[in-house]
């Protein structure tokens, strides 16, 4: 389903001239066969979901990574709260939006991560919005890994320090970046723990060397990785044995942690504190619902009275990789439950992705911009919820469908 068909001219009075042009260049989206389409959800993310005009699909493209969506605890806290406290905060943080159950998850995040403190945000877009612009300025240097994500690159772009972009987990690169920047006040070296359209994980024991090296200060967003990775979810600096030594994590309760509203940043004291008087994307917009709160709190209870759901994470992501593999697909090596597939043209990853809702798959077909020209993919995401059976149904599906489609 999209908002756009085809032949589709606007009655608006407003912006004539403009609505023309998109008109045409959606025309040619829809002709070149990389329009994108939005599907809709009729009920609770999960691992197999209600979609709309498909009924029961196979959900392959979530980033629901432990399952917690609807696991009736979560859910319960998420009800409970709201009973208590509202639908909303109806305020910003510093005037009058700021619950106790917003400081309970912030004390959470930050023991769970083995950080000082934390601050949350409405989403970890706003959180890397919000992070660089108060702690930098020209007198500082931000380095930055060239695949990061666009939250990163627009928080980037609000920020006045000097940018450096170093070559995808090059470290020789970011040396270089580092050498030519010594003149700088601070340096801050910026990346995606996992980096979400490859599933590759930064070598943070590099980087951490080389920021100990230079002076800098080390930051990682832990999206993908936070609830996933380590042996008991705590992200990517557990996965290399490195828990708490990381000096600021963004990250997101959007993802594994139940799939809430809502992002935080967690560091030290002095840089939480900071971001409350001066981050500007916390500053002026409401607090995360107090409902999204509790339920944030309730994930993370539940991952931690849990640690074997990340077990199965890494299980089943083995299992699927494998079965890809036998098939003769050649997806992106890796070590997490993002497992892409590189197809190549972007009309044809597309295809694929509608090939596959036909047979009971829900996929998405990635191309550019999200992705450079000639590497679109289809992405899949592995749960800790979906079974064996889920995952045999699902490579059944992309056996008969790539072979139809000339792909294998």
């Amino acid at each position: 389903m999209t908002l756009y068909e085809e032949g589709d001219v606007s009655t608006s009075p407003v912006n004539e001239g403009l609505n023309r042009r998109l008109s045409s260049e959606l025309s040619e989206m829809r002709s070149q066969g990389v329009l994108k389409q939005l599907q809709h959800i009729c009920g609770p993310q999960g691992p197999v979901v209600d979609l709309e005009g498909y009924g029961e699909t196979i959900n392959l493209c979530s980033n629901n990574y432990l399952g917690l969506c609807d696991v009736p605890e979560v859910v319960a806290a998420v009800r409970d709260g709201a009973d208590r406290y509202g639908a909303g905060t109806s305020s910003v943080r510093f005037i009058c939006g700021t619950f106790d159950v917003h400081r309970e998850l912030e004390d959470r995040i930050a023991d769970f991560l083995e950080t000082e403190a934390s601050i949350t945000f409405t989403s970890c877009w706003n959180a890397n919005e919000g992070l660089f612009a108060p702690l930098l300025d020209e007198k500082d240097a931000l380095i930055s890994d060239e695949l990061n994500h666009a939250s990163i690159i627009d928080g980037i772009r609000l920020c006045k320090a000097n940018r450096h972009i170093y070559r995808h987990m090059d470290m020789d690169s970011l040396e270089e970046a580092l050498e030519s920047s010594q003149s700088a006040r601070h340096r801050m070296v910026i990346t995606d723990g996992v980096f979400s359209m490859e599933g590759e994980i930064a070598p943070l024991p590099e980087i951490r060397e080389l920021c100990d090296r230079y002076d800098a200060i080390m930051a990682v967003d832990d999206s993908h990785a936070t609830g996933v990775l380590g042996d008991t979810g705590r992200g990517t600096p557990e996965h290399f044995g490195m828990h708490g030594e990381v000096d600021i994590i963004t990250s997101t309760l959007g993802k594994a942690l139940g799939g809430m509203a809502g992002g935080f940043i967690a560091s030290s004291r002095e840089v939480v504190e900071y971001l409350v008087q001066r981050s500007r994307t916390q500053l002026f917009t409401n607090a995360i619902p107090p409902h999204s709160a509790a339920g944030a709190l309730a994930a993370i209870e539940h991952l931690e009275s849990h640690p074997e759901m990340v077990t199965r994470l890494r299980e089943n992501a083995e299992y699927f990789r494998a079965g890809l593999k036998e098939l003769g697909y050649q997806p992106i090596e890796g070590d997490t439950p993002i497992i892409p597939v590189i197809i190549g043209e972007t009309a044809d990853a597309i295809a694929l992705s509608t090939r596959l809702l036909d047979e009971g798959v829900f996929v998405i077909g990635f191309g550019f911009p999200v992705v450079p020209h000639g590497t679109a993919r289809i992405r899949s995401q592995i749960s800790a919820a979906h079974t064996r059976e889920h995952l045999d149904r699902a490579l059944e599906a992309l056996d008969r469908s790539g072979r139809e489609l000339g792909l294998l």
